[in-house]
């Protein structure tokens, strides 16, 4: 390791699969509230079935149970520890929910930040950082080229990830389904690392950035060319400092110009804005472009070609009107140029197009293979499983960052035993606890562990209306058409129609169903009979965004527990990197493995 500061202690595999039991036994109970699908609401009578209160009163335990936790957490955390007596929470005959205040309680006990097996992101760059400043950039604004959301996670993971690559003295980085390459893009530029981008698609994009990255090294050489003949012949103090504010005006004008078009979410404009924050990194360069005077009036000459040094050889041109003095250039400074040249391209990530499974070979994809990280920015449903999997089986790979995220993508071995998949092993469950319970979550529950608890929280709450209009069309379809299971999807019709009758015609023409058939009268009917009904639907979204955090910590611990279980590893963590309301997939599982 490059540092020898410790790293955090972190709970071993005893006390997170002590953890991992009390939460199954919790979710033994309540995971039919998250697998009963809204859709099916009506059809299914879920709210007779599952819940044995009136929807106001759940509303209101719910907003009690909120409100308290807001005004008193540390007491809200002591009351946490105290929930044992499930039968209390569940009927233990019919298995209803009839304590919604006690239910509340238990799943905050069971969420990832109130079990106690996060590590503080912040103790854990210390413990990487050690007494070392970290290098970087400070002139790379990333929200001049992205949202604040994905802003906001490069931000974070980005430090991270450097942060670990710098401890373990690691230059390489594999970023699997990395997109457009935000991630990949901010790791190169900010912190000189190479990295590889590897993605099923996108990559065009990504080559093209590539393109215009080397565009912007010849637009930069070309207005900033008479800035560097003239360092040679200013001789005053006031001089010098005149020329670096109009060097930096002409910069902050070619960064004006590349974020013009931001308002159309383009693949053109994502490139001029990423293109901007080349323009940044290029800022930084220039000014910590040192000119030394001779007797404090005359500059040294050699200095004037320092900023032609820090450019690739092939972004100057030959141009015999340069007023550069016809001097040859010594070997020394041909050779520092051609080494930053060297550097500068093998610092632009490479962007590569594959389909990566746990047993990928990775030699295969990448031909420079050597000691490297593994990271994923929010690692769409088994790929995320499959990031840990390489790590564990490829010796090259000695760290991973990986957030994952579309849990409802996710393939289950116990799931559909008898179903064929295309791969072998499946993203769900990996440690042999829960292997041995044969433990499966069902899709709909993996679908309600992506929900924003966070987000509802604080006022984004979900779209009740147009669940409401999917359940009753349900109910319409079964009914009308005799219809129980269809595998056409409604899809956004909610979004362009302009009534609930309109709403139904649209869908039963998309099912490929005659809607002429059907009166608006009829339709009004079915409206106006579960219209007094819909603060059930409410009431009941509103439980499965309260359990969603349970069904997500549990598939982190699970990925956590795979970890602890490998005998290589030497330290592993569960660390939340995002603010959860800006990105709900907050969590990263982070490895390292003993040194050789």
């Amino acid at each position: 390791m490059a540092a020898s500061c410790p790293l955090p202690v972190t709970q071993d595999l005893s006390t997170l699969r002590a953890k991992l039991q009390k939460l199954l036994r919790f979710l033994r109970e309540a995971l039919p509230i998250s697998n009963a699908h809204t859709v099916d609401f009506y059809t299914e009578s879920v709210w007779e079935k599952l819940v044995d209160s009136p929807p106001e009163t759940v509303l209101s335990a719910l907003r009690t149970s909120a409100a308290a936790s807001e005004a008193c957490p540390l007491e809200e955390a002591g009351r946490m520890s105290e929930v044992t007596d499930f039968p209390k929470i569940f009927c233990e005959t019919s298995q209803k929910l009839v304590n919604v205040e006690a239910f509340a309680l238990a799943a905050k006990c069971y969420s990832v930040q109130n079990l106690g097996i996060c590590t503080p992101f912040d103790q854990l760059l210390v413990a990487l950082h050690g007494n070392q400043k970290q290098k970087t950039d400070e002139n790379v604004k990333l929200d001049e080229f992205m949202n604040l959301k994905k802003s906001h996670e490069v931000q974070a993971m980005s430090e991270l990830i450097s942060s670990i690559a710098e401890y373990c003295g690691i230059k390489q980085i594999i970023d699997l389904g990395s997109g457009k390459g935000y991630l990949s893009s901010f790791l190169s530029l900010k912190y000189g690392l190479k990295v590889y981008g590897i993605d099923s698609s996108n990559t065009h994009g990504a080559e093209e950035r590539n393109r215009k990255l080397k565009k912007h090294w010849k637009v930069y050489r070309r207005r900033s060319k008479p800035d560097v003949s003239g360092l040679a012949l200013q001789t005053t103090k006031e001089r010098k400092v005149q020329d670096e504010t109009k060097c930096k005006a002409d910069i902050e004008g070619i960064c004006n110009n590349s974020n013009a078009n931001q308002e159309k979410p383009s693949t053109s404009d994502f490139l001029s804005e990423f293109s901007g924050s080349v323009i940044s990194d290029i800022r930084r360069q220039m000014e910590n472009l040192k000119v030394y005077s001779h007797r404090e009036e005359n500059l040294c000459f050699e200095n004037a070609f320092s900023l032609r040094e820090l450019l690739p050889v092939n972004a100057i041109e030959p141009n015999s009107s340069s007023q550069i003095p016809k001097r040859k250039m010594s070997e020394t400074s041909k050779e520092r140029r051609k080494i930053t040249s060297k550097s500068n391209e093998s610092n632009i990530y490479s962007p590569l197009t594959s389909i990566i499974t746990a047993d990928s070979e990775l030699h295969d994809i990448i031909k420079d293979l050597e000691d490297c990280l593994m990271v994923g920015l929010h690692t769409c449903g088994d790929l995320a499983p499959n990031t840990l999997r390489i790590f564990t089986s490829k010796s090259e790979v000695k760290g991973v960052c990986s957030v994952g995220c579309c849990y409802h993508l996710l393939s289950e071995e116990f799931e559909n035993p008898h179903k064929e998949y295309t791969q072998e092993r499946r993203g769900f469950p990996m440690c042999h606890y829960l292997k041995e319970e044969k433990w499966c979550c069902g899709r709909n529950a993996r679908m309600s562990a992506c929900l924003a608890l966070e987000r509802v929280a604080v006022g984004q709450g979900l779209p009740t209306e147009s669940l409401f209009y999917r359940a009753v069309l349900q109910d319409i379809i079964k009914e009308c058409y005799g219809i129980t299971k269809c595998d056409r999807h409604v899809g956004k019709i909610y979004s362009k129609s302009s009534s609930f009758p309109d709403y139904v015609r649209k869908s039963l023409k998309k099912l490929g169903l005659d809607e002429s058939k059907l009166p608006e009268k009829i339709i009004m009917d079915y409206y106006e009979k579960y219209k007094p009904r819909m603060n059930e639907l409410e009431a009941f979204n509103m439980l499965k965004v309260v359990l969603a955090p349970c069904i997500e910590t549990l598939i982190l611990l699970d990925r956590l527990c795979y970890l602890k279980e490998q005998d290589e590893i030497m330290w592993s963590a569960l660390v939340r990197l995002f603010d959860p309301v800006k990105s709900p997939r907050c969590y990263a599982i982070i490895a390292l493995k003993k040194q050789q």
